[in-house]
């Protein structure tokens, strides 16, 4: 969100009126739900990189429900490694939050009090490296998004040539990137003889825990091959599954948690009933009873964060990019057509075939529920929202499950319509000619693509398609690339909502 935003969130329209903040608590309406525990007996022991709505809404609120089970050591020191916008929302507030759950039956309001400071790396680095040294941080965790880990998300492997990595290696006192950050506090831990913490990647990326370990040690390998050496022997970086839908907070929604509580919040968040996350269980400087606040433990993450990725991740992409262009603002919008559910539904049970799940486990079942929560009325996630950052996450989303339908010898029909549709988005131009937004780290360069091969599927598609970065070796099946160029042209043809409605009723 940007800093106006903020501001605005600030100013308008409760100025003068009271504020959410440990003072203020005791005049809450009865039924919201507030700390249960003495916040000032508290202390940190995570240190969260990126912490935004969905952490809030997710990470954070497990830890809250810790710490009213006692397990006081276990609060959270948030850093933004962008933006001060949460800083400067949280910080007047104490760093206290609303989270308004919405469901069709009605909104619940819950304070969550867990994070008990906030920085802004950029502000002073100096700040979170000490915090992250402290012997008594000993989980750092992460929800950077994918562009955050400074890779190429075909290959899993550090982009050397990144512009904060590049700085990075220069600065090392005074980082810009998570993985700059997270070997400068792990060489100061080294060097101190303090045991290191372990790293928790909490983000949409497969097999994350092992992404976060390679980046980690091929940066500081760039630094020092002994330090490098340190890190894979000493570290951990347990694997994860986060399952929770968090839309972008609006002004409406501020508006209603200041109704619902008497009073201001500057940066609440709105998630579904629904949350899951699924941990392996490797914390060798310890960790909060996650079982005890509903986490799964287990020994290997891979097959549900796949399952994950794969259904939910990938039916939120399709149903981003092509409701978009087919004019629906939010997901719940786009699920209101049938041709749209009857579409995700195909996504889900396309990839259904590449996974290889523990037995018991109900594919069917799973799909039906993410059809139900992506039709939840009052979720208003916005199909742009869900669009950002298309290039990091096609491979993950979608690619993966295209790579190993075709190794099975399986039409990939489906898939590609959902990645054309990316592609004319990608475009930055929507089926009206209207400017589309684009954000995303290599805007420019699709941009530039498209512009050159103009609104002509026969180019742009395989134009696309050796973008590397993105598509790697596969860009160059021709399976791939009939199927890619002939979706794209019925998009550019028809528009998307009719493409899809016409490849649900083949």
């Amino acid at each position: 969100m940007s800093s106006d935003r903020t501001k605005s969130a600030q100013t308008n329209p409760n100025e003068g009126h009271l504020r959410l903040s440990n003072a203020s608590l005791a005049r809450l309406p009865g039924q919201i739900r507030r700390p249960s525990y003495d916040r000032s007996t508290i202390r940190p022991g995570i240190v969260h990189l990126g912490i935004g709505a969905f952490h809030r809404a997710h990470q954070a609120v497990v830890i809250d429900d810790l710490l009213g089970r006692g397990a006081s050591e276990w609060g959270i020191v948030g850093a933004s490694l962008r933006s001060p916008d949460t800083r400067d929302a949280l910080v007047p507030q104490d760093c206290l939050y609303t989270l308004a759950v919405r469901s069709g039956a009605g909104t619940e309001h819950r304070v969550i009090g867990s994070v008990l400071e906030t920085l802004v790396a950029p502000a002073n680095p100096e700040r979170l490296l000490a915090r992250m040294a402290d012997p008594a941080t000993r989980i750092v965790s992460l929800t950077v998004t994918e562009k955050g880990y400074c890779h190429t998300p075909q290959t899993g492997e550090l982009d050397a040539q990144h512009p904060d990595i590049v700085h990075d290696l220069r600065h090392p006192d005074a980082p810009r990137s998570a993985p700059g950050f997270i070997v400068a506090a792990l060489a100061r831990r080294q060097t101190a003889g303090t045991t290191p913490f372990t790293v928790l990647s909490c983000d949409n990326l497969s097999a994350n825990g092992h992404t976060a370990k390679r980046i980690v040690t091929q940066f500081a390998a760039l630094r020092s091959r002994e330090l490098a050496q340190w890190i894979e022997d000493e570290v951990a970086f347990p694997s994860t599954m986060v399952d929770r839908i968090v839309p972008e907070t609006t002004e409406a929604d501020r508006t209603s948690v200041a109704s619902a509580l008497g009073m201001t919040d500057a940066w609440p968040v709105v998630t579904e009933p629904f949350t899951q996350w699924i941990v392996e269980d490797c914390f060798p400087a310890g960790r909060p009873d996650f079982a005890a606040a509903g986490v799964q433990l287990v020994s290997d993450v891979t097959p549900f964060e796949h399952m994950k990725l794969r259904l939910l991740n990938a039916g939120h992409s399709a149903l981003a990019y092509l409701g978009y262009l087919a004019g629906y603002e939010t997901i719940a919008a786009t699920m209101t057509d049938a041709h749209f559910v009857v579409f995700a539904r195909q996504i889900m049970e396309d990839a259904a075939p590449t996974l290889a799940m523990p037995a018991g486990t109900d594919l069917a079942a799973y799909s039906a529920s993410l059809l139900h929560r992506f039709s939840n009325p009052a979720l208003h996630h916005r199909t742009w929202q869900i669009a950002m950052d298309g290039s990091q996450k096609l491979p993950q989303r979608l690619l993966a499950a295209m790579q190993d339908r075709l190794r099975l010898d399986l039409p990939i029909d489906t898939h590609a319509l959902a990645v054309a549709g990316w592609m004319r988005y990608a475009t930055a131009k929507d089926e009206a000619g209207r400017a589309i937004d684009v954000r995303d780290p290599i805007a420019a360069k699709l941009k530039a693509i498209a512009d050159s091969a103009g609104p002509v599927a026969d180019r742009l598609a395989p134009a696309m398609l050796e973008v590397s970065a993105i598509f790697g070796t596969l860009g160059c099946d021709p399976r791939m690339r009939g199927a890619i160029t002939q979706a794209l042209g019925r998009l550019y043809e028809v528009g998307a909502r009719q493409a899809v409605q016409e490849f649900c009723a083949a």
